[in-house]
């Protein structure tokens, strides 16, 4: 058995905010979308994801999730100018110990989303 894809969910009692701030801010393409079911799924290159409103099977009093969602990016220098300014900034864009160059915002739930680029892919 392999696993072929990891598509996470996001759940949100905003679903239309969500869907434009993730294409609006971030540039993902709406992929689908069920009124009916509170459901979305949007896409960037080779990056999907879902969002859903909250349902009957889960108690849902806000958004909550104990970690971040990480996108690697080939443009981490001019995804960073295209968005500072326009989101809510976790932390400003800088250079790690790990070899990573990076930065982190909070989508329109408070979800942590951190960008980052191989500084050996920025020589």
């Amino acid at each position: 058995m392999k696993l072929t894809a990891l598509r996470p969910m996001i759940y949100t009692d905003q679903l239309e905010d969500t869907i434009r701030f993730y294409t609006d801010m971030l540039g993902f393409i709406l992929a689908g979308k069920n009124e009916d079911w509170g459901w979305a799924s949007l896409y960037k290159d080779q990056v999907s994801i879902m969002l859903a409103k909250p349902h009957q099977h889960e108690e849902f009093e806000k958004p909550v999730f104990t970690g971040s969602f990480y996108f690697n990016t080939d443009e981490v220098d001019a995804l960073w100018q295209s968005l500072k300014d326009k989101v809510k900034v976790c932390y400003p864009i800088e250079n790690f110990e790990w070899e990573m160059r990076e930065f982190a915002i909070y989508d329109n739930n408070g979800y942590l989303l951190q960008f980052g680029q191989d500084i050996a892919a920025l020589k």
